[in-house]
């Protein structure tokens, strides 16, 4: 099986989209996971109205174009921003047939996407570029690699590295963990290859990530801390485990065996290990929150200071704030502070606060979350603010 079945990117239920010619966008990897999100009264009343009104025509894109070819690479979001000013609104363009809303599907590349304008509402219909023009296409399982088939909601591999690596704890949740307590030959860093002696409970697990002590995170204006990060390092297999055979003497401490398979930064003695989790399939669909909310950025991922497009940045809000993984969130920069020139005194005054960018939540705890830069024109910093989009 490859990467790209083992994590898929589906849709829920109150998301499915058929457009109005019969057009269900799927996979069966995608089933399998619908039923993992309820229908709720305001998305069914959503569906209701937009399933055949469409979008205003104000909400499009200035330079939306009149047809597209769905082209391999393309994900739901690129695809959305073409179209729409606000591309999170993306099932008001496609329209909801509730009749279908139990099948979430994808789209494939070859399909034409045809961007209909009548009595001042668009609507996207989807067609193939092989018989030229508009089409009914039946809805079908299909089931096959995602990387040649359906197109995803957003470019997965940004953040697949991250699911099992970005990782928020509480303070106490690696204080028992396994740990490195020795090298081969007193050696300071570990590489890929290399051995590794561990003392803990394995739990009967054999394949382990290791992580280094982690580090507060904390609210930028309150300073409370909100959990802790465990900054990754690699992950190791056990090979051996340890025992009081051979030539050891009976009340000999002999530690377990485990080498490192994969490196992201060298490992050292200390460092901490916990189990490498399942795959599972991630369910990820851009939508704005339910209920507004408003926050800051805790940190950028890494050593960096500042993040640019594509990186990743944790947020002080979490599942017990109402994010949800897909939730879609604006970037703002604070407006700067001047003087009034033209009013004797010069008296200060505080310029408009500006949306320079997106978020797309991936990774939610309770507290915090873990979100990818969508688009931004500035730097993004410690303490920038985000809000419903």
């Amino acid at each position: 099986m490859t990467r790209s079945h083992r994590i898929a990117l589906s849709f829920p239920r109150a998301a499915a989209i058929t457009v109005a010619l019969g057009v269900c966008f799927g996979s069966a990897t995608a089933n399998a996971q619908a039923g993992n999100y309820p229908i709720t009264p305001k998305q069914r009343s959503t569906a209701q109205q937009v399933a055949e009104a469409g979008v205003a025509l104000s909400d499009l894109s200035p330079n939306a174009p009149d047809s597209y070819t769905v082209k391999s690479g393309d994900t739901l979001w690129g695809i959305s921003s073409m179209f729409l000013v606000s591309p999170w609104r993306w099932p008001e363009l496609w329209g909801m047939n509730l009749d279908q809303i139990r099948n979430p599907h994808l789209i494939y590349p070859g399909q034409v996407l045809f961007l209909d304008k009548a009595n001042g509402r668009a609507r996207l219909r989807v067609g193939s570029g092989e018989q030229g023009g508009v089409v009914r296409l039946s809805p079908r399982v299909r089931e096959g690699d995602l990387s040649r088939d359906g197109i995803p909601a957003i470019a997965l591999n940004l953040i697949e590295p991250f699911l099992n690596e970005a990782v928020i704890v509480d303070e106490n949740e690696l204080a028992k963990a396994p740990r490195v307590v020795a090298t081969p030959e007193a050696r300071v860093l570990l590489a890929r290859g290399d051995k590794a002696y561990v003392r803990g409970d394995l739990g009967g697990v054999r394949n382990f990530r290791f992580f280094r002590e982690p580090q507060p995170l904390r609210d930028p204006t309150t300073n409370e801390v909100l959990g802790y990060e465990a900054f990754y390092l690699g992950t190791g297999e056990l090979i051996r485990q340890g025992d009081t055979s051979g030539t050891a003497r009976a009340d000999d401490i002999v530690p377990d065996t485990f080498m490192l398979t994969s490196i992201r930064q060298e490992v050292r003695v200390g460092d901490k290990l916990s189990p490498v989790p399942p795959r599972e399939f991630q369910n990820y669909i851009p939508r704005a929150p339910q209920s507004p909310i408003t926050g800051q950025i805790v940190s950028v991922y890494g050593e960096a200071v500042a993040a640019g497009q594509n990186q990743i940045v944790s947020l002080n809000k979490g599942a017990r704030d109402g994010l949800e993984k897909g939730n879609v969130l604006a970037l703002w920069k604070d407006g700067p502070r001047t003087v009034d020139k033209t009013e004797k005194g010069t008296p200060a005054i505080k310029l408009p606060d500006e949306r320079h960018g997106f978020l797309f939540v991936f990774r939610v705890f309770d507290r915090m979350s873990y979100a990818l830069i969508l688009s931004v024109q500035e730097p993004v910093r410690r303490g920038d603010r985000f809000t419903q989009p």
